[in-house]
């Protein structure tokens, strides 16, 4: 009866071993995510982009379309410090050396940036020497109708 019984206990094991794995791989249908940053506190910012790439090892990067959008105080996430003297309206340059290796990976993974025009006109920002690798292609006429329209397209709303 005990080998029975240990028999029993250790199939147990192997099947909750299995079906705990097998939820743990990520069996996920693709999915298309919006985060939403419009606040600059570092560690909340740092927070986010782990939020974001545990995501991606859940789901894995094949199988998500993964956008974040900035604005407002959420520029800070790429914005260079040496900028900060120059730029008032910013109280955080976030996009030190530990932050920018994270935004460099997340990109090589898929993740796209979307930047706000009216933040960067409204706070004079130079995308050239103030932001962290941002380009024409990343700014967006308005961070929050860029969340209304990727929300209305099907995306899920995501504010860490």
């Amino acid at each position: 009866m005990k080998s029975f019984t240990s028999i029993l206990a250790a199939s147990l094991l192997v099947f909750a071993s299995l079906v705990g794995g097998s939820a743990l791989a990520g069996d996920y249908a693709k999915q298309k995510v919006v985060y939403h940053i419009n606040y600059d506190d570092p560690k909340k910012q740092a927070g986010a982009l782990r939020n974001i790439q545990n995501h991606i090892n859940a789901v894995g990067a094949a199988n998500l379309d993964l956008k974040v959008v900035l604005h407002g105080n959420g520029l800070a996430l790429l914005l260079e410090p040496d900028s900060l003297d120059k730029l008032k309206k910013f109280k955080h340059a976030n996009a030190d050396e530990k932050m920018t290796a994270k935004v460099t990976d997340l990109k090589g993974q898929g993740v796209s940036f979307h930047v706000c025009a009216n933040t960067v006109r409204g706070r004079k920002v130079d995308l050239e020497t103030d932001l962290y690798d941002v380009d024409q292609k990343d700014i967006v006429p308005s961070g929050v109708a860029e969340v209304a329209k990727l929300q209305m397209e099907g995306y899920s709303y995501i504010k860490p």
